[in-house]
C-alpha cells in the first residue's frame, strides 16, 4: 500500500514536470515566434490598408481631385515664408487633417522601397498610434505631391517588435531610388544625402526653393533611437516601361514582396510545432499514469 502511494506520488511529480517543461517550451517558442508573426500580420493589415485606399481613390471625382490638388499646391507655397513650420497649433494640425484627409482614412498614399522590400501605408500626421503600424507624413513639411520648392517629409519606426516598418532603412545608400503614390501619381526619388542628427536638428528638412526633394525621416542605431537618420532623395522622372520605372543600375517593381517566404514557412510551421508538442506531452502523460514508462 505504502510503495503504491510513494510510486503514486512519483508518478503525479513526474506529471507535473512534464507539463511544466511542455509549458515553458510552448511559452518559448511562442515568445522566439512573435516578431515574425507579428510582422506577417501586421504586413496582411497594412496591404488590406492599401487596398483600401486605392478603393476608395478611384471614387474621387476629378473635380474633387483638383480642388485637392490645388490645395496642397497652396499650402506648399505657405510653408516657403514660414520660418517654424514644425511648430503648429493645435487649429492648425485639425485644418492640416481635414484639408487632406480625403478618403476619410487619414492614408495619402504609400511609401515602396524594393531594396529593403517596403511597401507602407502613408498617414497624415506623425503621432505614435500612426507610426505603430506605417509611414507618417511630418506636418509642417511639403505635402508630397513634388514640384519645384517643396520637401515633404515621411516618417517612421525602426525595430518595432511587432513590425519591420523602416528596420531596414540604415541599407540605403546614395543612387538607391524609393517611390511615393500619392493620389494617382508616382513620384520617384533618388537618394543623394544621409545624415544622423540630434532628434531636434530640422537643419537639414529646410526647403530649397529651387529643388524637390523628399527626406526619410527614421530613429537611429538600431534599437538605441538616441538619433536621427535623415534620407534625402531628389525627385527623377525615370522611363516607364510595361508598368516598371527603368534606372540606370536597377528597376523598381510595381508591387515589392512584403514579407519573405522564410517568414512565410515559419507562420506555417507554428501550429503544426504546437500540436505536435501537446499531442507528445498528453501521450506521456497518459503512458506515465498507466505505468508503462519505466523513470
Amino acid at each position: 500500500m505504502g510503495n503504491n502511494r510513494s510510486e503514486g506520488r512519483t508518478v503525479k511529480k513526474k506529471v507535473i514536470t512534464t507539463v511544466t517543461l511542455v509549458m515553458l517550451f510552448m511559452a518559448g517558442l511562442t515568445v522566439m515566434l512573435y516578431p515574425t508573426v507579428a510582422d506577417y500580420i501586421n504586413s496582411q493589415n497594412q496591404s488590406r490598408v492599401i487596398e483600401q485606399f486605392f478603393a476608395e481613390l478611384v471614387q474621387i471625382s476629378e473635380a474633387d481631385y483638383s480642388e485637392f490638388y490645388e490645395a496642397a499646391q497652396s499650402y506648399n507655397e505657405s510653408l516657403l515664408t514660414r520660418t517654424s513650420r514644425f511648430s503648429k497649433s493645435e487649429t492648425e494640425v485639425d485644418d492640416y487633417h481635414n484639408k487632406f484627409d480625403f478618403t476619410g482614412t487619414s492614408v495619402i498614399g504609400t511609401l515602396e522601397i524594393d531594396l529593403i522590400n517596403v511597401k507602407l501605408p502613408i498617414y497624415l500626421g506623425t503621432r505614435e498610434s500612426v507610426l505603430q503600424i506605417g509611414i507618417g507624413h511630418l506636418e509642417g513639411s511639403s505635402f508630397p505631391i513634388g514640384g519645384t520648392g517643396t520637401h515633404s517629409v515621411i516618417s517612421g519606426h525602426r525595430g518595432l517588435p511587432s513590425s519591420t516598418l523602416l528596420t531596414n532603412a540604415d541599407r540605403l545608400m546614395e543612387g538607391d531610388v524609393f517611390a511615393l503614390n500619392i493620389m494617382n501619381e508616382t513620384l520617384y526619388y533618388e537618394i543623394d544625402h544621409r545624415v544622423i542628427v540630434d532628434p531636434d536638428n530640422f537643419e537639414y528638412l529646410a526647403i530649397d526653393p529651387d529643388k524637390d526633394y523628399c527626406t526619410i525621416f527614421t530613429c537611429t542605431p538600431y534599437g538605441i533611437n538616441s538619433h536621427r537618420l535623415m534620407i534625402r532623395g531628389f525627385r527623377i522622372f525615370p522611363e516607364i516601361i510595361e508598368g516598371q520605372a527603368i534606372f540606370a543600375s536597377r528597376v523598381l517593381r510595381a508591387d515589392a514582396n512584403r514579407v519573405s517566404p522564410v517568414a512565410e514557412y515559419v507562420v506555417a510551421a507554428v501550429p503544426i510545432v504546437l500540436l505536435v508538442s501537446i499531442f507528445n506531452g498528453l501521450k506521456y502523460i497518459k503512458s506515465r499514469r498507466k505505468g508503462r514508462v519505466i523513470a
